[in-house]
């Protein structure tokens, strides 16, 4: 199974740390936030993963080199000087991933999330992680059904079940400050964790989906991956589960911070 790391944000929340280093690499509990998802990928068997880059992309070869200190194969997906958003740069490192499901994550979050929990191969066109909302995103993004499906808007009780999981029943762990364990919005939505996993064939027909998006017109095409996996929704064809434990987005040079100093106190279970 490969795996694809989005990397290729610009960072501006996150200035001026990232005047001169891309977000990814920057370092919480001693490396590089990347870092902790290679080791983890590797942990599972994984050995292809796909980087996409764009703000300050030579610096990732040169730091994480071809990934052969962590068993690993590292191919770089270059986007240019401006970012091809989630669903432009998957569309684009398709090539390099190949036809089967893989799995994809967030280059900017931290979490103790167990990644042997992924399914192999999701049972419609995607499995999605998600997490309870933070502080920051109080809204949520997905609703979860008691059988695993992910929905856009609030749970269909009359829709039939065609998915079920066992993924959604993880022990819940004690929140930190930081590592948000709380309740779901009044909406029952939860937040998209930045882990799932992706059947190439979500991409079929994307066009029809997007729309007339002028930066989708544009080569390379750009656009983001939620309308594609809205419309995959609303077909029964993602599912989810609800990780309980720790995880932060770490948007801010203050939850860097923040992350940093409880991963170098040993706060999470690691």
């Amino acid at each position: 199974m490969k795996a694809l790391i989005f990397a290729a944000g610009l960072g501006e929340r996150m200035r001026p740390l990232t005047d001169a280093t891309p977000k990814p690499l920057l370092s919480a509990g001693g490396k590089p936030l990347i870092v902790w998802h290679l080791e983890k990928l590797a942990a599972i068997g994984v050995r292809d993963v796909v980087i996409n880059t764009s703000w300050l992309a030579e610096q990732f070869p040169q730091v994480l080199g071809d990934g052969g200190r962590w068993d690993l194969s590292l191919h770089y997906s270059r986007e240019g000087a401006t970012p091809l958003e989630t669903g432009g740069g998957m569309l684009q490192a398709l090539s390099l991933l190949g036809e089967t499901p893989f799995i994809a994550i967030n280059g900017d979050i931290w979490t103790d999330y167990d990644f042997t929990r992924l399914p192999s191969e999701p049972q419609g066109q995607a499995h999605l992680v998600l997490v309870d909302n933070p502080p920051q995103h109080p809204q949520g993004d997905f609703s979860l059904s008691p059988d695993g499906r992910v929905f856009a808007r609030g749970l269909d009780a009359s829709a039939p079940a065609r998915m079920t999981s066992s993924q959604s029943t993880a022990k819940a762990q004690p929140a930190s400050s930081l590592f948000f364990a709380g309740a779901a919005s009044s909406a029952g939505k939860l937040t998209f964790a930045g882990i799932g996993v992706y059947r190439p064939a979500l991409f079929d027909g994307w066009r029809g989906v997007i729309g007339d998006d002028p930066a989708a017109q544009e080569s390379p095409p750009r656009f983001k991956l939620a309308p594609l996996l809205r419309a995959a929704m609303a077909r029964q064809g993602v599912s989810g589960e609800h990780h309980h434990g720790r995880w932060t987005d770490v948007g801010t040079p203050e939850r860097l911070a923040q992350l940093d100093q409880q991963l170098d106190a040993g706060k999470p279970d690691l």
